[in-house]
């Protein structure tokens, strides 16, 4: 299982890494997310000596009387765009049977894609979605003030032993985001979609219409290939049964055939980026592969 210093040091991962691949050639003149201007900005920056053609108004007086010369306020105007992890960490992530479990594999994307929006000069909030569905609101932040609260809650909220999934938790962390959420944002869903219905694909067209959003789909490969030959103890603690790998591979891949459409329909209906990261990928190298794609260029 994940913890935080193994969620931090994946800040030397993805260096060269962009949610930025291409850029409006407008955007390309304008420079970065942020510039420094003189005047009222958002977001205070330094005090300095007062300088013939500063405005007035930004004098600090208490600096002035304290120094015994003019100074000045400079305010930094905020470009950054907000971009928001939504994570779904319910129960039913405490799975996995190759390398890692589902939920271990969620918090290595979710905190490489913090780490990469931060030093791409973003600011990083989340809205998570514990064990038993309750949601943690995480407002955008720039810099590591804005990823290390998020990881930690990441660490916490993880499952830490087999339940049954919350199917809706996502739906919850999306409405709780929906109404905070400010046009031109970016917005990366970290879920299994175990839950998906038509009420899960309303709350994501009514949040699509003024932000990005891109869809990360957590797996396993043991549910679209099926049990083995052979029978198997399988269940929950005090809930186990025998299964035989035989006899439900049918019914089993049916199953996952028929979630794996729906999702699949959904993105498509919604025009949104779906991406696959399973249990048996190194996560680091699939990341650095996924962003470089022309898709993820936002």
């Amino acid at each position: 299982m994940p913890d935080l210093a193994e969620l931090s040091g994946l800040r030397g991962a993805v260096r060269g890494l962009s949610l930025h691949t291409h850029r409006p050639a407008m955007a390309q003149l304008q420079g970065g997310h942020r510039s420094a201007q003189r005047g009222r900005g958002l977001e205070f920056e330094e005090v300095r000596l007062y300088a013939p053609g500063d405005d007035t108004r930004n004098i600090d007086w208490r600096v002035t009387a304290r120094r015994g010369k003019t100074h000045t306020k400079l305010f930094r105007e905020e470009r950054e765009r907000p971009v928001w992890l939504v994570v779904d960490l319910h129960a039913g992530l405490y799975f996995g049977s190759r390398r890692q479990l589902k939920s271990a594999a969620l918090l290595r994307t979710a905190a490489m894609l913090a780490w990469v929006a931060s030093m791409g000069g973003d600011r990083v909030g989340a809205v998570i979605a514990d064990a038993n569905g309750e949601t943690q609101i995480f407002p955008p932040r720039g810099r590591e003030a804005g990823v290390l609260p998020i990881l930690q809650a990441l660490v916490a909220a993880q499952p830490r032993a087999p339940g049954k999934p919350v199917y809706g938790g996502l739906y919850n962390a999306l409405n709780t985001l929906r109404p905070i959420l400010q046009p031109g944002s970016l917005v990366l869903t970290l879920s299994d979609f175990i839950g998906i219905d038509a009420t899960l694909e309303e709350t994501l067209a009514s949040s699509t219409l003024h932000s990005d959003f891109r869809l990360l789909w957590v797996s396993d490969p043991l549910e679209h290939e099926g049990m083995p030959a052979g029978r198997y103890r399988v269940g929950l603690p005090d809930r186990l049964w025998w299964m035989s790998g035989d006899s439900t591979r049918r019914e089993w891949l049916h199953t996952w055939n028929l979630r794996a459409e729906k999702l699949q329909a959904m993105a498509l209906n919604l025009n949104l980026p779906l991406s696959r990261i399973s249990t048996q990928d190194v996560v680091v190298e699939r990341m650095v592969a996924l962003l470089r794609e022309p898709k993820w260029a936002a």
